[in-house]
């Protein structure tokens, strides 16, 4: 199984700068990938914005949404030329994880309606299938720029819909922050529409954790986590910033959990911005 580690793009006060260092010192330590996470209504980065920050100062690491929200960008085309421009100007190092998303603000935000949001993206994935392909639109012929290979796609979502959609339109499938147990569960469901599709081989499946490690490793999880995921409530929000490893032993029985129930790719995010927070995972990781 690879361990990822997430950017801090959407750690509150995350600076460029920051941003930057993470991605050049994940990459020298060995993480095979970049995640990124996505809202709207927050105080956090874009995740092609902070991806192609990254880009720019990495070779080998892939770049991965982990995930974006989808329907709310309605664009198709668009999403899929900056999908595409990411791609080929990192040389091919796009993974494009997409999703619904959850939460009603980033859908009012945007003067839409979360009902038939699971329609909207099946419409906005075979549009941007058909972009990626080449297929001609204008005078100028294709939406570009062009890429011999698109990039690999993982789909998140918890029901079936969502799993016939991976599928359907994906590489893989991707969960959430929810754990080990969780994921046990619902892989083999991932499978079985995978093989009722008719697809070939096996979907590329992985999740995310969260982690904190140093001498702050509660305060930090408790603040980014409480404040990330207050539209839960504060019950739910705490038992979410309980759930973080803070040391190195809760981070390898994470991984280790996530390995025996099938993942192939466990994204771990810091809960906090400095760059230190990626040299403590590789160093927890034996890495």
């Amino acid at each position: 199984m690879d361990v990822a580690v997430g950017l801090p793009n959407a750690v509150e006060g995350t600076t460029g700068e920051q941003l930057v260092e993470f991605a050049r010192e994940a990459e020298e330590r060995g993480f095979p990938s970049l995640g990124t996470l996505d809202r709207l209504v927050y105080p956090s980065y874009d995740p092609f914005v902070a991806l192609s920050a990254a880009a720019a100062v990495t070779d080998r690491v892939r770049l991965a949404t982990t995930i974006m929200i989808l329907p709310y960008r309605l664009n198709a085309a668009l999403v899929a030329k900056q999908a595409a421009s990411l791609h080929a100007l990192s040389g091919g190092r796009l993974v494009l994880g997409l999703a619904v998303g959850a939460r009603d603000d980033d859908y009012e935000a945007s003067g839409l309606s979360t009902e038939g949001r699971g329609a909207t993206m099946d419409s906005m994935l075979e549009e941007m299938k058909r972009v990626w392909a080449g297929e001609k639109r204008g005078y100028a012929g294709a939406i570009g720029p062009p890429v011999d290979e698109p990039p690999q796609l993982l789909i998140g979502g918890s029901v079936d819909a969502s799993f016939a959609r991976v599928a359907r339109f994906g590489d893989g499938w991707i969960q959430g922050a929810v754990g080990p147990d969780q994921f046990a569960e619902t892989a083999p469901k991932v499978r079985e529409a995978w093989s009722a599709a008719g697809r070939d081989g096996s979907p590329r499946l992985a999740s995310l954790a969260y982690y904190a490690l140093g001498p702050d490793a509660e305060r930090l999880a408790e603040e980014d986590l409480g404040h990330y995921y207050a539209w839960l409530g504060e019950e739910i929000a705490g038992q979410i910033a309980a759930s973080a490893a803070t040391d190195p032993e809760t981070v390898n029985q994470y991984v280790s959990a996530f390995q025996q129930a099938g993942c192939d790719e466990l994204f771990m995010f810091a809960c906090g911005s400095d760059p230190e927070q990626a040299t403590l995972l590789a160093e927890a990781l034996g890495k």
